[in-house]
């Protein structure tokens, strides 16, 4: 679920710098394609995976 937000951020960093829209300082190209990066190490880390299937129990 990380992968595809930072896929989508990407992808509103690319129109923003494509169509060179002037936005404020917070929604810059490059800040939203830094928090892309970050949920995408976040799903590189394994965060939000949910629960692990299969069997935990020894034998």
């Amino acid at each position: 679920m990380l992968g595809i937000a930072a896929a989508v951020l990407f992808f509103i960093a690319f129109l923003i710098n494509a169509a060179d829209i002037s936005t404020n300082d917070v929604f810059a190209s490059t800040n939203v394609m830094l928090i892309g990066l970050a949920l995408l190490a976040l799903h590189v880390a394994g965060v939000g995976s949910g629960l692990r299937t299969g069997s935990s129990h020894r034998r």
